[in-house]
């Protein structure tokens, strides 16, 4: 699929990164807020999309999960709901409401909701699949200032008429790529189609395929366009590193790299939900989220995994998504993945803040393609440790076939398409040495 262009507006995220949060035009009891919570600085997608979205502007916006486009979607809505209190009629209402493709990312805008918000009266909840609806039905019969909400829940409320969104002032559709890949969108259409045409509309994605333009077309108008990171890009202070190795030695590696003591918190990515819990069963201080997985044992795992109780969180990427933990020391692709963004996507979860972290990818023969395909995406090489305990002759032969990215470095080129292919133009084959 072909990327949707996105061009840093002028009056957006072409100018200079903003020193400090009270340059961004926020109120004090949220600016208080804020500081609460231990923020001094804006990243560049706060200072990019927070002053156009509280001017009122439509944005949409191209940042990656762990950039802080959370609050800089959730900072606007709480201020512009905080300068214009609204009487509540007899049926209840929803006056901003978020989209989300997960219930781990779900809650945890919530949370950020709750946290910058604390003590300001604003009424919030958040509704998700897979736990009963009555909880959720009773909040919203109440009525709330902010739903937070994923598509197939909603829309299954909406369709039992226990919510109205005839009033919603806000509309956000975070990680949209992630809904054109859940089969969402269809749903979002629909539920589109019972918000208010006269509302202001924030729309983030990580990337931003072509699929997406009806949707932008439809949601948004005149948008202030905010394109942070780069889709093809790495965080810059990630240190990556690949092992050639055997299949039935990947276990014995990863336990080898989690026995370092630099290793204090780490998420493994798998290919699917069996290989997450059969890795999480051979492992000490370790727990697996995936889809299969319970609403409340996913949480509960999330939570011990954020607290420090457990020291591993195993993985697959839909469950993965939206995961926002701090100090991740290190991300593990047990497994690498079947599309070369994911990759982007997982490593993320790393050095974030300004911190370091580490990106150690495991890679079997038969997994040459999908690191080929990641390194065209990324445009550079991830360096191979061949003096590790694991590494055969087999593991480490050169294979003819494997495409060579092209040459490291950011500028120039057409920009990669999702299938992690370059555009318009193919790659000469040459064997990895």
């Amino acid at each position: 699929m072909s990327q949707l262009s996105i061009q840093s507006s002028p009056s957006a995220s072409s100018d200079p990164v903003r020193s400090s949060f009270d340059d961004l035009g926020l109120v004090p009891s949220l600016l208080a807020a804020v500081r609460r919570a231990g923020y001094l600085h804006p990243t560049p997608v706060q200072a990019a999309a927070i002053p156009p979205a509280l001017a009122g502007r439509d944005v949409l916006g191209c940042a990656q999960t762990g950039t802080g486009k959370t609050a800089a979607f959730v900072l606007p809505i709480l201020q512009r709901l905080l300068a214009t209190p609204t009487a509540r009629d007899r049926r209840p209402f929803v006056r901003a409401l978020v989209l989300s493709p997960t219930r781990e990312l779900a809650l945890q805008i919530a949370e950020s909701v709750q946290r910058y918000g604390d003590g300001a009266g604003l009424r919030h909840t958040c509704v998700f699949g897979g736990v009963g609806q009555n909880p959720q039905v009773d909040a919203l019969r109440r009525g709330v200032d902010v739903l937070v909400a994923t598509p197939g829940r909603l829309l299954d409320l909406l369709q039992q008429r226990c919510c109205d969104l005839g009033k919603v002032e806000i509309l956000v559709l975070d990680e949209a790529d992630r809904m054109l890949d859940q089969g969402f969108i269809p749903a979002i259409r629909r539920i589109v189609a019972q918000v208010p045409r006269a509302r202001q509309t924030l729309f983030f994605s990580a990337t931003m395929p072509s699929e997406l333009q009806p949707l932008v077309t439809q949601m948004l108008i005149d948008p202030v366009r905010v394109a942070v990171t780069p889709v093809a890009s790495t965080p810059d202070r990630v240190e990556q590193a690949v092992y050639m190795v055997q299949q039935h030695d990947k276990r014995a590696l990863l336990q080898h790299l989690l026995d370092r003591n630099e290793v204090t918190r780490a998420l493994v990515f798998t290919r699917t939900k069996h290989g997450a819990d059969r890795v999480a069963r051979t492992l000490a201080e370790a727990a697996a989220i995936h889809g299969n997985k319970s609403q409340n044992a996913r949480v509960r795992a999330l939570d011990q995994f954020r607290s420090g109780q457990i020291r591993v969180l195993v993985a697959t990427d839909v469950a993965a998504r939206g995961i926002d933990v701090d100090d991740v020391s290190h991300v593990i692709n047990y497994d690498l993945p079947v599309e070369a963004e994911a990759y982007v996507h997982r490593i993320g979860r790393t050095a974030r803040a300004g911190a370091a972290g580490k990106a150690l990818s495991m890679c079997t023969p038969e997994e040459r393609g999908q690191l080929a395909s990641i390194e065209r995406l990324i445009q550079r090489r991830v360096p191979v440790v061949g003096d590790h305990p694991f590494v055969s002759s087999a593991s480490t032969a050169t294979v003819a076939s494997a495409p060579s990215p092209r040459p490291s470095g950011r500028g120039g080129g057409r920009p990669p398409g999702r299938s992690g292919r370059p555009a318009g133009r193919g790659d000469a084959s040459r064997g990895r040495r």
